[in-house]
This record gives C-alpha cells, structure tokens and sequence, in this order.
C-alpha cells in the first residue's frame, strides 16, 4: 500500500516509518520542511513532501493515491493547542476525503473512566481529533494509549529521571492512581496492522499492555530493572497538576509546557476497558511486553546509544523553519556577531569530531556555570531548559535537539549549525565550522548570530555582550584543546 506518515520528524512517526518500508509498504512523509529529515536512516527509500496541515491547500499533492495515511501530529506545549488540534485534524480530514484514502489511523490517548467529564485539555483535544478523524467519511481506526514505554519517549523520560534522581520523594496522590502502560514496541505493531482493517471497521480501540499498575508502582519496579534501591515514595494532597508539572519540570528534561498535560492525563485511572484490537491484529506468540521487558529493553537503548527518535525530535508548527537570514526585515536589518577563530594543532578529522560530539554530557567547554544558570533562566520563564541533553553522544542530524537548541544544518567534518530554542527576544544561532589548514593543522571558525526582536532584543544582547569574551572565547580555546589533546 501507498502509507502517508504525518508527524515522521516526532517520536513515534520516525518509528513508523521505517516499520511501514520493512513490511513492504511504499511511504510518504509530510513535513514543514523536508529537510528536517535529510539525515534518517531510511530518508532514501520514502518520498518526502512538504506541507502543512493548518495549510489546506499544501495537502492535495501529499494525499494524491493514498491508501492508509496515519494522523500522529499534535501540538502538545504550544499555546492553545487545542485549537491547532482541531485545525490540523479538520484539514486531514477534508484532504483524506478528497482523495479517497482508503484507511485513517490516529494514535489518541486514553478515555477516562468518568466517561461523562474529560478533566485534562490533553485528553480533551485528543478526544476531539478523534472525533473529527472517525466523522471523517473515510473508515477510521482511533488507537487509544496510555503511557507509551520506550527509549525516548516523554513518559518514559519522566519515569527515568524521577526515579534515578530521587531515592526518596513526597510526591501528588495521583501516583497511586492506576494505569496501563504499552511499550512502544507494540504500538508500532498495532499501528502497522491498523493499515489491514476491513473497510467497515471504524471506532477506536484501547491499546494497552499486560500491566496495571500505579505510577508509584512504576517507579518501584523500573528502580528494580535499572538496579537501584527501593524508592520511598510518600503521596501527599497538597500538590495540583500546576504545582506537579513545575516537580516534573524540575526533575526531568521534559518542560513545564509538556508536563503538565502530561501529568493532567495521570489524574484519572487510565486502564484499557476492550482488547477488541486483538480481533484484527493479533497478539504476538509470546504475548505483549511487560512492563519490566519494555524498561529493560528502553535502558539497553539508551545504554547502547540506539535511541532512534526522542520526544524532543518534533518541534511545533509555531517554530520558527527559516534558515539563518541575512537581513530579515524584522530585526531593522541589525545582525549582532560574535566571530571567534581558532588555530588547531590537529587534523581537521580530529577537530570535527569535537565539534559534532559537542552538547549533552559532554557540555560546552567553557563557563559551566554560566551555561547551567542560562538553562535554568530559561526554564523558569516557560522554556526547555538546557536539559533536553542528545539524542546520540557521537552522532547528529538535522532536526533534532540539543539541549536547548536546534540542529539546523550539517555539513559533514565540516559545519554544525544549531538554531536556539531558548526564550530570547529574538533569534539566534550559532555555527562551528573545521576547515584545514597547512600541514596536518586546521582552524577552528566560530560563529554566534543574534537578530534581535524590537527594542527588547538590542537591550539582550548590550546585557550579555560583556560575557562573550568569558563564554564563546573560553568556549573556541577549549574546544581546539580537546582536538589536539582528546580525553577518550
């Protein structure tokens, strides 16, 4: 069949993707900006067209011949994201239509057992997308997860850090409510076998694995997969939704913005109420994961450096796509530069592999303090932090995070181009560049761009100017020392 993937630069859609070409399926992929997945690993065997959902008229080329096209978008940490929801959902709808797709597949979230009262915006809207795709006119499959166990996904990261960085914990009474989690594994399975439904199937199913436990339980058996002590955990009233993201936030690299709908969904029990799935696509001979296989197997993928996709990996449609520009009208043509060269006693090899491996654990090489209370800043104001960390300790592509910015283009041992994503009153960049030099030498070309929004963004940049000398300088110097005098 001829599968559209929407979403194939987010967590599960990158997964799917490669799954569809493997069972033999011929993929699509819409996206913003195709460049966004240059650098995937299965790029060369799909077609990739650009278009945007909340643009209608982008869509008729992507849906042309269609025959399954999967709905795995959402604009989950954006302001209002309900109603961009409902947009995007309502233009999929009415272009799937148009070209007689045979098949719709959305990955929803859970229904609540207090069916009459949706109590979190997160479900709710989940719950409104559902209702547009299945109104649709086109047979309609509507997957309903709970928490999705995997190497890299929101949930899981929420999971992991929580239990790693606190032995013991007072946490919200919703701990101890119950739900049902699914490895990621086994959504991809239910999500490919979703492209065989016979045409009159169109209603949603709750997908689920064989666990029901709290998330206090979660905590406890992921501590005894990955080795550590026995949590305490002691569940107290006082902590809302608002008060438990800023926890989460805190903790994890996982943002207030997409904490708390996350945490909202955890309020109310989310435990699967049919299994009528299995009618359709069979569960596999040794069962569904359980919970313990699925963290074990998400810690040796993180272990191992095979993390394919990451909740941090899609990035919203408000976010700014536009390569670095020269002179945008908006800023009043100011560019303020930070240009920093360096000469290198290494090759260029050498020099780029530092460059590359720059971000996550390996930091910044310089002012790490600095670079630690700006991440902090920029959590406090509602931004993603410096903590979002890398996806690969060696490897990049375009598209993805790094801490808190953007990878935005690559040029292979030669330039690494990053995007910021932090707060700021206006845009900013930041290039390495390793270029040769005589003899087995190179030289080391740093580049720091600000295009300031109005005069707030001038104001910014006069207030942080003073520190470049400390944090680009230090940054250029160490960076060309662990080139010529590499630690591992």
């Amino acid at each position: 069949m001829r599968c559209l993937v929407t979403g194939a630069t987010g967590y599960i859609g990158g997964r799917l993707a490669p799954r569809l070409l493997t069972d033999g399926h011929t993929v699509r992929c819409l996206a913003r900006k195709a460049g966004r997945l240059r650098d995937v690993p299965w790029a060369a065997e799909a077609e990739i067209v650009e278009g945007d959902l909340r643009r209608p008229e982008t869509l008729p080329a992507a849906f042309e011949g269609v025959d399954v096209a999967y709905y795995l978008v959402h604009s989950l940490g954006q302001r209002d994201f309900e109603a961009a929801d409902r947009e995007a959902a309502t233009n999929f709808a009415e272009a799937a239509r148009a070209a007689g797709v045979r098949r719709i597949v959305y990955l929803g979230g859970p229904e609540p057992a207090e069916r009459a009262e949706v109590p979190s915006a997160h479900l709710r809207s989940r719950a409104e997308v559902a209702r547009i795709l299945l109104d649709s006119g086109v047979p309609t499959a509507v997957l309903r997860a709970a928490v999705i166990i995997g190497s890299g996904s929101a949930s899981f990261e929420m999971l992991r850090y929580l239990t790693e960085r606190l032995p013991a914990m007072v946490t919200p009474r919703w701990v101890r409510n119950r739900i049902q989690p699914i490895a990621v594994r086994d959504v991809l399975r239910y999500l490919a076998g979703c492209a065989h439904l016979p045409p009159e199937v169109n209603r949603g199913f709750d997908i689920a694995g064989p666990d029901v436990l709290t998330f206090a339980q979660m905590m406890q058996r992921y501590a005894r997969v990955a080795g550590l002590r026995p949590r305490l955990i002691v569940p107290v009233r006082p902590l809302t939704p608002g008060l438990s993201s800023h926890w989460v936030g805190l903790v994890t690299p996982v943002p207030n913005a997409i904490a708390r709908p996350l945490v909202e969904s955890l309020i109310h029990e989310a435990v699967a109420h049919e299994h009528d799935i299995a009618r359709y696509v069979p569960d596999p001979p040794d069962g569904l994961t359980g919970f313990d296989q699925a963290v074990g197997l998400a810690l040796a993928k993180v272990r191992d450096a095979q993390v394919e996709t990451r909740w941090s990996t899609a990035s919203g449609p408000d976010a700014p796509a536009e390569p670095l520009p020269s002179d945008p009208d908006w800023s009043g043509g100011t560019a303020y530069t930070d240009l920093r060269e360096q000469a290198v006693s290494a090759p260029p090899a050498a020099l780029w592999r530092v460059i590359e491996g720059i971000g996550g654990e390996h930091g910044w090489y310089s002012f790490p303090l600095a670079w630690s209370v700006r991440g902090w800043l920029d959590r406090l104001v509602g931004g993603v932090g410096l903590r979002r960390g890398r996806r690969d300790p060696h490897r990049l592509q375009v598209g993805e995070a790094l801490d808190f910015w953007r990878v935005e283009e690559i040029v292979p041992g030669e330039l690494l181009r990053l995007r910021a994503e932090m707060r700021l009153p206006g845009r900013a960049w930041l290039e390495m560049r390793a270029e040769p030099a005589e003899g087995d030498h190179s030289r080391y070309v740093q580049r720091a761009v600000f295009l300031p929004h109005g005069l707030p963004g001038h104001l910014y940049w006069a207030s942080v100017a003073p520190f470049h000398a400390v944090v680009f300088g230090g940054m250029a110097r160490n960076i060309a020392r662990n080139a010529e005098h590499p630690t591992g």
